[in-house]
This record gives C-alpha cells, structure tokens and sequence, in this order.
C-alpha cells in the first residue's frame, strides 16, 4: 500500500528546531485527514552531528478503503523520499549523499546559509568548505530545488528556521494542502504564533520564487525600538544587514542603549567599502564572551524548550542537565569593577588566596534550584559589565581601533580595510583569547611605528594571515622579523 503515501525526510542540527518542525507537519496531517507517523534518529548535539526527523504520511479515507493499515517506514529510506528538508547548505548536500535526494522523485528544500563544522572553525585562518560545489550537486540532484538563504529570512522576521522551513514547504506546492491548513497549524500550536507566521510567510514567499523584492516584515523583537530600527534604515544598504544582526545581537547581550552605542560608531565610518567589515568585527567584539554572558544563555527557558524537543521528553518526565565550567582566575577578575579587578589580579596575595578556587573545573546541575540560582545570580550581574575590568579593556581597545580606522580611511582606505579585518584574532577565551590579543596588539602598535611605510597595507596584512596560520606564532614572529 503506496499510493498517495508522502515520504518527508529532515536534516536539521542540534537547536535548530527539527523536532518542531516535524510536530507541525504531523499535526498539519492528522488535522487534515491523514494517518501520520514520525520518529527521530538522533544524533550529537550542536554541529558535530545531526537529527535525521522521518515523517510518512497516509490518506485515512484510502486506508478505509482498502481496509488495511499502512504500513509506513520508520527512517528515510533511499531512494523513495519524497520532501527532504535541510536547515543548512551542507547537511543538504549530506542529504544527497546519503540518497535520501533523488532527481526523479524528490523535492528538496534548504537553507543556502552555512553553520560552520568543528574541523571548519578549529582553522586558525578560513577553514571553510567550499559552498558552490555543494550548490552545483544539489541542482543536479533533486527533481525540484527550492533554495535560498534561511538565516537571512529568520533574521528579518525574528522567527526561527523551522518556521522558514515550514513556509518552504508551503511555497513549494510539493504537498496537498492549502497555505491556509498550514497556517492553522502554527496558530494551533500557539507556540510564538505571531514571529513564526512572519518567519511562515518569508519562506513561502522565497519558495515561490519571489526573491528579489521580500514583503516588508515588520520587527518581532520587541526589544528592538522603531528609532533604533530607523538608524539602521539610514545606513548604506550593503551594511543594513549586518547592522540589524549587529543591533540584535547587543540589545540581546546587554540592553538598547548598548546597541545605540554601536550605532554611533558605525555613523561616524564614511567609508562604504570598509564599513560592512566594521559591522561585523564591531558587534562582535562589542559581545564580548564573558561569564555573565555563559550564564545568562544556560539558564534561558529558549535553552529549556530546545532540550526538551530534541530528547523529546514528555511534560511528566523529569530530566537533568549538566553544564560542566572552568573560569579562570582572571575571569573572575574580569567582572569585577575595574579598579577593584585590576587590584585584585595584581595583587599576589589575592591571587594566592583565591587563585585555587580557579584551578579544577566543575559541574553545574542547571536544573538543580541551587545551581540555576547560583547562574542567574550570575546572569544578574549584566548592569555591572560596563563598569567591569574586561569591559575598561574591551573598549579601550575598541576605541583605539576605531582611532586607526578614522586616521585612515580617507587617505588610506585599502591599509583602514586590513585595519578593520584585524579584530577577527581576538576569539575564543582563556589562553586562546590571550594570543589573538597579543598578536593584534602587536599589529596595532606594528602599524603606529610604520605609518610612513608604503608597503603597511600588504605587512599588515601579511602579519594578520601569519597570526592565523598556527597556534604557536611561530610564522607571526617570523614574519614580523621580516617586516621590522
């Protein structure tokens, strides 16, 4: 018993809402008289494995029919799935290998964005895989291709991809149902109704090919002030984008005012060709990592919700999360107020005392009441960051940087762009943290002892790509024998 059967196949990461997503379209099928099946075969959480969601579906009337139940699979099988839906270009192209994608049977929808693999970002440099080849065998691989930039859709939308997804889906006419039934659907989840219409609504637009002029969405977030949206309106349109991730991103971390700041110094650049660049490495750097920022995103009900779609767990079932932490000595001194930290971490006795509290990591049971309280106190502590040690050290590096960009950009706008690439080092924390600082530090002051060189443009950029080659600095140091 086949007929009319509609095999659906999910690729989607830990967080990315697949079990969501695969929820919706079991409830969009029993609601519209269809016999519905899913299951999940998990994998490892994050970017280092995926969820493979198998969903069948069976026209009830015709089962009655027939007189028999389907019998309906219980993984995708190869070569007999009809709707494959990816939340990532690579797990799409994943997919295809897998053959789960076939060109005469199978629909695929899929994210064009990128998250990125542990082999992937463990690079010092651009360890990216190439994203075009993937692109190239997708179009050859599925009947039909619906493909376009997801990330980009739940941004403008303040939804989630799953409802990108599910708008897909919808767009692509590849199942008998209305937009209507699967809007119903979202609406009778009652789950983030109004943001995940929105995120519905990009992506059924986008799935019926109309692109290249998106309806307007208005802001979801309601974090996000219209004033704080207008500024961002006025912006170059090629730095919009990252402008409105940049503004979410640090109302999410600290507050509006925080995201006015990072406006201000985004209008103060004049030039257009390096401000993309100063968009992003800014909200990055302004988002500092710090422990206030681990706790606060532990301890989110987001984080909750995301657990409990993806072990699947029913509402009376108990489960536990452990959340394993090694903040240093100096992360401790890093949130304290800066003239007490700088005190504190110069002290000998202070760091006699304290120092081995520091020296073992430990286990957290965030859904202990002592350990949640124990990080939201933490988590509280958001109102002390501007005052804090790292944020004196943060900004007065920013500031510096921004200084060197506005000494350069008009005269010297190729050496102000390699000036603006060069925040990208500092990443990570702990050691890590410390060399991209000190290597960036030392290209900074690199570049204040050569001004008058004509050959600082390509050095600067040369000492910035050495810095990435390796974890040891052994080409950085080589190099900058070389240039001094």
């Amino acid at each position: 018993m086949t007929k009319s059967r509609i095999s659906i196949a999910i690729a989607a990461l830990g967080g990315q809402g697949g079990g969501v997503l695969s929820n919706w379209i079991v409830d969009l099928g029993q609601a519209n008289g269809y016999i519905a099946q899913y299951t999940a075969i998990a994998g490892v959480a994050q970017r280092t494995g995926t969820t493979i969601y198998c969903v069948e579906l069976f026209p009830k009337k015709l089962a009655q029919e027939e007189g028999k139940d389907p019998v309906l699979a219980l993984m995708p099988v190869v070569g007999d799935v009809d709707i494959c839906l990816a939340a990532e270009l690579m797990e799409a192209g994943r997919a295809v290998n897998r053959g789960m994608v076939t060109p005469d049977k199978t629909t695929l929808i899929a994210s064009d964005h990128r998250v990125y693999a542990i082999s992937e970002k463990q690079d010092m440099a651009d360890g990216r895989l190439k994203s075009e080849d993937v692109r190239t065998i997708l179009k050859k691989a599925a009947k039909k291709l619906v493909l376009f930039d997801m990330d980009d859709a739940v941004l403008r939308s303040s939804s989630v991809i799953s409802s990108v997804l599910f708008g897909a889906l919808a767009g692509s006419d590849a199942m008998p149902f209305t937009r209507q039934m699967f809007e119903e659907t979202i609406k009778n989840s009652g789950r983030a109704v109004e943001a995940n219409l929105m995120g519905f609504a990009l992506g059924y637009q986008y799935a019926k090919g109309d692109i290249s002029k998106p309806a307007p969405v208005p802001c979801a977030s309601k974090k996000i002030s219209s004033p704080i949206m207008s500024r961002i309106e006025k912006l170059p349109e090629q730095s919009q984008a990252l402008a409105t991730y940049g503004v979410h991103r640090l109302v999410d971390y600290q507050n509006a005012k925080y995201a006015s700041l990072y406006l201000d110094r985004l209008e103060e650049i004049t030039n257009l060709d390096i401000l993309p660049e100063v968009a992003r490495q800014l909200a990055l750097w302004m988002g500092f990592d710090d422990i206030i920022r681990v706790a606060d995103l532990k301890t989110r009900a987001e984080r909750a919700q995301n657990i409990i779609s993806e072990v699947r767990a029913e509402p009376s079932q108990i489960w536990q999360v452990e959340d394993y932490f090694h903040p240093r000595f100096e992360e401790f001194t890093d949130i304290l107020p800066a003239a007490l930290g700088r005190s504190v971490l110069n002290s000998s006795i202070c760091k006699k005392m304290f120092a081995p509290l520091f020296s073992k990591g430990r286990i957290i049971k965030t859904r202990t009441i002592c350990g949640y309280l124990m990080l939201r106190f933490i988590a509280s502590m958001r109102f002390l960051r501007l005052k804090s040690l790292r944020y004196h050290n943060e900004n007065k590096n920013i500031i510096a940087w921004f200084d060197q960009l506005k000494k350069n950009m008009i005269e010297r706008p190729d050496l102000a762009l390699e000036i603006a690439k060069c925040p990208r080092l500092i990443k990570g924390y702990g050691e890590t943290h410390g060399r991209g600082l000190y290597h960036y530090l030392t290209i900074m002051v690199f570049v204040d002892q050569h001004q008058d060189d004509a050959m600082l443009t390509s050095k600067v950029a040369g000492l910035r790509e050495a810095a990435l080659m390796n974890a040891d600095g052994i080409e950085f140091k080589a190099r900058l024998r070389e240039y001094s």
